[in-house]
């Protein structure tokens, strides 16, 4: 034991002992191997899910014979940079991206506006029955798309609305029952009192929604564009059973006209294209994963 005396006050200062510092060390490289084990793992499991898109890449600049070849080449002798443009001029990709952006942008606006605005009614409204009729809402979330295609097609159908975008765009501005509830666990975190301040001095329901209630709600605004974005530009189901010409398909019937288009499966060129097709959705939760994730923690946590 080393004593260090001073004029103000004693001070002792004891050695660790001999234990305490090796179990002190144990315990550090314990902390250490399961880091480093963690680490490996989860390097691992990145590969393993990025490993598609990384031989997407590799076949998109490959000739069609390498892509053939075995053992498979994950990086080619020649890049064939000619592919990108081989492929969106072969098929009218112009016309499908076209198409795809109108009723991709057109169902963001249903999806954001109009389940935001019934999700206000079930969050902030007081009306009787408002809590079963939420649960009947939600209970629509167990119905399979399969069960409701024919009797959609069919009132479509009878609307004269077949090989049209408008199967495609209308169903969006007539609600959807995760969206209403992500909205409606994101309204419950905002206080009762600011509704109240804003309905005191004279403010409808439709002004407290439109000037109070969407400013505050951005990250579940931007976490709704993104599903909605996502799951539009990649639908391949509804354009399949609603749309018979060319001129009207989106990119994901364009990308699949590709399959019996040559002799050989053409999967440089296929793989090129939709190498293209991914990367608005890439760069949409690149740029917008910072309201993501907070709208995801906070729809999911609170209410």
């Amino acid at each position: 034991m080393r004593v260090t005396q001073t004029a103000a006050s004693p001070v002792v200062r004891r050695q660790p002992s001999k234990g305490y510092q090796e179990a002190m060390r144990r315990k550090q490289v314990r902390t250490t191997t399961w880091r480093t084990l963690v680490t490996i793992i989860v390097v691992l499991g990145a590969l393993i899910i990025l490993a598609p898109v990384l031989w997407m890449l590799s076949t998109s600049v490959k000739s069609l014979p390498d892509t053939q070849a075995f053992p498979p080449q994950w990086i080619p002798q020649t890049l064939h940079w000619d592919n990108f443009v081989s492929s969106l001029t072969f098929l009218p990709f112009g016309t499908f991206a076209l198409n795809t952006v109108i009723v991709t942008a057109a169902c963001l606006v249903g999806d954001v506006l109009v389940n935001s605005f019934i999700a206000y009614a079930f969050a902030k409204i007081q009306a009787p029955g408002r809590n079963v009729l939420f649960l009947f809402v939600l209970s629509t979330l167990m119905i399979p798309f399969p069960v409701l295609m024919i009797p959609q097609f069919l009132l479509f159908k009878t609307f004269g609305w077949i090989d049209t975008l408008l199967p495609l765009i209308v169903p969006s501005f007539f609600g959807n029952a995760f969206y209403i509830f992500m909205f409606r666990q994101f309204y419950l975190t905002i206080p009762r009192e600011l509704s109240d301040a804003a309905r005191i001095d004279g403010c409808s329901h439709f002004g407290i929604y439109w000037r109070i209630m969407l400013p505050l709600i951005r990250p579940a605004l931007a976490t709704v564009a993104i599903f909605s974005f996502t799951f539009n530009w990649n639908d391949y189901l509804s354009p399949l059973i609603y749309l018979d010409s060319q001129e009207h398909y989106t990119l994901t019937l364009g990308l699949a006209s590709f399959i019996g288009r040559y002799g050989a499966q053409p999967w440089n060129l296929l793989m090129a294209a939709s190498l293209v097709t991914v990367l608005p959705c890439v760069i949409l939760y690149f740029f917008a994963q910072k309201y993501f994730i907070q709208g995801i923690v906070v729809s999911g946590v609170k209410g």
